[in-house]
């Protein structure tokens, strides 16, 4: 009971001015999701919702879920359905998260220590797993083979996404269709199967599953671009993040693509040794934000984030004005806010 209490805490406290109207709209379902998290996380292995109370209770904004919730109830839903599905998306979320931080190496994330940290990988991994397990009962529990069909993809995406990442990575020669493609895998796809599932238990025609599912998937995208952008921004301190992981890590993000195709060779000689060598010296954080300013690519980036929250918005017009509408398209504009 004091984990939902935390839960409960945690999704109560201060939200992001964009997120409020969403947070209003379905504040009892997502009481009720949290409950159905923190009863699914039970088991007699008692580091098993040990660890997983670590991640969950670590905060979060609960995005996916409430996008379930609240495009269950633009499409008229009023039933039930949509909140055991609204925990399965926050598994996959979380589970994710954990193999995340292994393979990254994270020691922090929200401000707090990661599971690995605390634990180590091999837990991480497999309470990882578990969650995955979680979800999918959820999946089959709802009984739809369109929601199966709809979530265990984006759950199989989400995963090419993280191996094509790791394939990408220190690889200074990637190209933009690349990094495009993991983040329509890695990001875009749950954002994506997270609003259509709320489409279709409200049994809503195939052209709205569409229209929901193209403004998750733009929203996802808008979303993760303005997370490369704020990897190179003191705001990231705000967030509980360090700034310049993506850039220790090696990662090749949309902004440094966009620099290393304006760069000389000098500046390519830089991100080769930072990138790929991985070979960091003091102060070269520093000239990669100066770079990246320099040919104005973190600007770039941006108005690309906000030509898709634009789409994400314009995706939801086949849809009636109503508060779900509304909050919905409030969420795109918060997704790019959150940089400023």
């Amino acid at each position: 009971m004091a984990l939902v209490a935390e839960v409960d805490k945690q999704e109560r406290g201060p939200q992001k001015t964009g997120l409020e109207a969403l947070a209003r709209l379905v504040d009892d379902d997502l009481q009720a999701v949290n409950r159905l998290i923190v009863a699914h996380m039970d088991s007699p292995v008692a580091l098993i919702p040990q660890l997983a109370g670590h991640i969950v209770a670590a905060g979060g904004k609960r995005l996916r879920p409430m996008l379930t919730l609240a495009a269950a109830r633009l499409c008229g839903y009023r039933g039930t359905r949509h909140q055991g599905l609204a925990a399965s998306v926050e598994f996959i979320h979380t589970a994710t998260l954990l193999h995340d931080d292994v393979v990254d190496t994270s020691n922090m994330r929200r401000g707090l220590a990661t599971a690995n940290a605390v634990w180590g990988n091999k837990p991480s991994v497999l309470v990882g797993d578990f969650l995955f397990s979680r979800a999918f009962q959820l999946m089959v529990a709802d009984g739809s083979l369109d929601v199966l069909r709809i979530l265990s993809n984006a759950a199989a995406v989400i995963a090419e996404g993280e191996v094509l990442q790791l394939m990408t990575a220190n690889d200074t020669s990637s190209e933009e269709s690349a990094y495009m493609q993991v983040v329509e895998a890695k990001t875009a796809a749950l954002f994506a199967a997270a609003c259509r599932v709320g489409a279709v238990v409200a049994e809503r025609p195939e052209a709205e599953e569409l229209a929901v599912e193209r403004y998750g998937r733009d929203l996802g995208i808008a979303f993760q671009l303005v997370d490369d952008v704020l990897d190179y921004s003191a705001l990231q301190a705000e967030l509980g993040k360090s700034v310049g992981d993506d850039f220790r890590d090696g990662k090749i993000t949309l902004p440094v693509v966009l620099a290393l195709r304006r760069a000389d060779e000098g500046e390519k000689a830089f991100w080769r040794r930072c990138l790929e060598d991985q070979d960091h010296q003091d102060g070269d954080l520093d000239t990669a934000i100066a770079l990246l300013q320099r040919h104005g690519t973190l600007a770039e980036t941006m108005a690309r984030a906000r030509d898709y929250a634009a789409s994400a918005r314009d995706a939801l017009a086949p849809f009636a004005d109503g508060p779900a509408k509304a909050a919905l398209c409030e969420v795109a504009e918060f997704c790019v806010e959150r940089a400023y």
